[in-house]
């Protein structure tokens, strides 16, 4: 039973370079979570300079030596080494790093309202950064995916009176013409761009990258018959077939008003209707007679966010 996600290596890799052209200098990669389906261990293989932006503290055990890790959201337990830069948003990350000698990220609050420290909040989050010692490496701010450009870099604007001019600004979710045009405006400053899914697979997700599971069992049924793990019985004749993907690997019914439009699993151009949820490893699907049916062996699309999928096997082509 196999989830594969294969990756048209020539064309990913001329995707990858171009998103590196178009942001410059100023971009980091962001390698966190399951590794936006590739894995951890294979993007960082791929990440372009010498810093690496990660989810968690937990995460820092597979970076190689070679890459700085900027830690993104904050922790409640100071790591063991300083060699990670961590973010602070608040007095209380900022306690429990007494006594951990290392750099830090200040983050500011956005419209996102996560984690940051508001106008307000910043002049005594820096007092206590200076009190217990912390190196600061520079400010934060992760912009909301809703609204546009424009409205992201007012929030930018509206944060740089009270970040000082030689501090390194980190942002995000901004396209690569609204980067340049930040870094124009304002050629006094330094800014970094932290960049996860448009690097590594497109917005929207390119179609070098596709997500299948494999037909492990097929056999021809009738509506009215029982299967599935809560006996659910068969809507009409058919093929009542097993696929190798379920919840284990983050497989789910997709959010739809419409319930015959939530099974994530596609043959030929055809939504393959779900008998029930998805189970560990296997989901069961029905296929109505008449309708282009999948074997075993075969393999089916599957749509679902690569960020929240874990795959069994990474096939370059």
């Amino acid at each position: 039973m196999t989830v594969r996600l294969t990756v048209d290596r020539a064309r990913w890799d001329t995707h990858v370079t171009a998103a590196l052209a178009d942001y410059g200098d100023g971009l980091v990669a962001v390698v966190k979570g399951n590794g936006y389906g590739f894995g951890r261990a294979v993007l960082h293989q791929e990440v372009a300079g010498t810093m690496v932006c990660v989810g968690t503290v937990h995460e820092l055990g597979d970076v190689p030596a070679a890459l700085k890790p900027i830690v993104l959201t904050p922790t409640l337990q100071a790591p063991t080494d300083t060699r990670p830069v961590l973010t602070v948003g608040s007095l209380e990350h900022v306690r429990v790093l007494a006594g951990w000698q290392g750099g830090v990220i200040v983050k500011l609050a956005s419209s996102m309202r996560r984690y940051g420290a508001t106008p307000t909040e910043l002049p005594p989050l820096l007092t206590a950064i200076e009190q217990v010692g912390l190196e600061i490496i520079g400010f934060g701010l992760h912009l909301p995916l809703a609204g546009n450009d424009d409205s992201r870099l007012a929030e930018i604007e509206a944060w740089l009176p009270l970040v000082p001019t030689t501090a390194e600004l980190w942002v995000s979710h901004l396209r690569p013409e609204a980067f340049r045009a930040l870094i124009t405006t304002h050629r006094d400053r330094r800014f970094r761009i932290r960049v996860g899914t448009a690097l590594w697979h497109g917005i929207p997700r390119a179609d070098f990258i596709t997500l299948t599971a494999d037909v492990v069992q097929a056999q021809h049924v009738r509506a009215g018959e029982l299967a599935g793990y809560h006996n659910t019985p068969i809507p009409f004749d058919g093929t009542l077939i097993a696929l190798g993907a379920g919840s284990t690997h983050g497989i789910a019914p997709l959010d739809d008003a419409d319930p015959t439009r939530r099974s994530p699993f596609h043959f030929e151009r055809h939504r393959l209707a779900l008998l029930e949820r998805p189970h560990m490893h296997t989901s069961i699907a029905v296929v109505p007679a008449g309708q282009p049916t999948p074997r075993v062996g075969d393999w089916v699309d599957v749509q679902r966010p690569l960020i929240t999928t874990q795959i069994d096997d990474l096939l370059w082509t």
